[in-house]
């Protein structure tokens, strides 16, 4: 209970800056904070092997329209690493990135553009999930307009009054290794220093928020080459089509693999793998857990 208390605190989705604190709908980080609660809950519930509780893992053909045209299904094949690639250490690719990003071009932009998709999971029905698209941009009055795209048509799009917070993730984050640190920490109310499974997240939620700059990238690359157990595996090509090193976590039952530009050091994805069956929850190793796939 300890736990779920913990959680429901970390992911309040309110802030008090916010447009319609108190009263109206959600915004979008709102919504989103909203829905990774719950599906950190139902990861727990998974992971907890708690009697009775069923998951159902079905696969639905559908189509996911982006900037490549390349066509994925909701329950997507994990990334393989290309054979006989040469894996290149994070020093290495935050050295490039710190020598790339000399000039500051690009420049940091708030608003986002992902691809994402994560396996539904449910107590009492098998599971619909559509891979998202998600366009966000901030205009200079502070406004931001998001839009949702499936199978290359905008299905929603929602612009927002002028809205300003100073507390991580909304907060513009910096771009010299302690003081990201501390940003990240702060954005998931995390009281110790993150472990790395942890950090990958805080970083997901960053990059969900933010399309960092080219000094931002090169401060997040020297931090992540200082986090234990992530080590390179090789050269991977991700879900639009893009060149990418990959770097991968494994832990219980479980496979983390960041990919990142080999010519910048930018973070371009994440995906999460199941590595053991769960015959009594319908995973197997290999299914896909969830990926998120960024760009500019």
């Amino acid at each position: 209970m300890a736990d779920e208390l913990e959680l429901l605190r970390s992911a309040n989705p309110f802030t008090v800056d916010g447009p319609f604190y108190g009263d109206g709908p959600l915004d979008h980080h709102a919504s989103r904070r909203l829905n990774r609660l719950l599906n950190e809950r139902r990861r727990r519930l998974l992971w907890s092997l708690v009697a009775g509780v069923a998951v159902v893992a079905t696969v639905f053909t559908l189509l996911l329209g982006g900037p490549s045209g390349t066509p994925a299904v909701a329950a997507p094949r994990p990334l393989v690493v290309q054979a006989n690639s040469t894996p290149v250490s994070l020093g290495q690719l935050a050295a490039l990135a710190a020598a790339v990003a000399v000039d500051g071009n690009p420049a940091l932009r708030k608003g986002t553009h992902v691809q994402s998709w994560s396996l539904g999971m449910s107590d009492d029905k098998p599971p619909v999930t559509i891979p998202e698209e998600r366009i966000v941009r901030w205009n200079g009055d502070d406004s931001h307009t998001e839009r949702v795209v499936e199978d290359g048509h905008v299905v929603k799009e929602t612009t927002y009054p002028p809205s300003w917070s100073d507390v991580p993730p909304e907060a513009r984050p910096p771009h010299d290794v302690a003081g990201l640190r501390a940003y990240l920490q702060e954005a998931t109310y995390s009281k110790t220093p993150l472990t790395t499974p942890e950090l990958l997240a805080a970083v997901g939620e960053l990059l969900d928020h933010w399309t960092l700059g080219a000094r931002e990238s090169a401060a997040l690359a020297r931090l992540l080459a200082g986090a234990d157990g992530l080590r390179p595996v090789g050269e991977v090509t991700d879900r639009l089509g893009r060149r990418g090193e990959a770097y991968v976590y494994r832990q219980s039952g479980s496979r983390l693999m960041l990919i990142m530009d080999p010519a910048t050091g930018a973070v371009l994805g994440m995906e999460s793998t199941f590595t053991k069956d769960q015959p009594e929850y319908g995973v197997k190793a290999g299914d896909v857990m969830d990926y998120s796939a960024w760009t500019r």
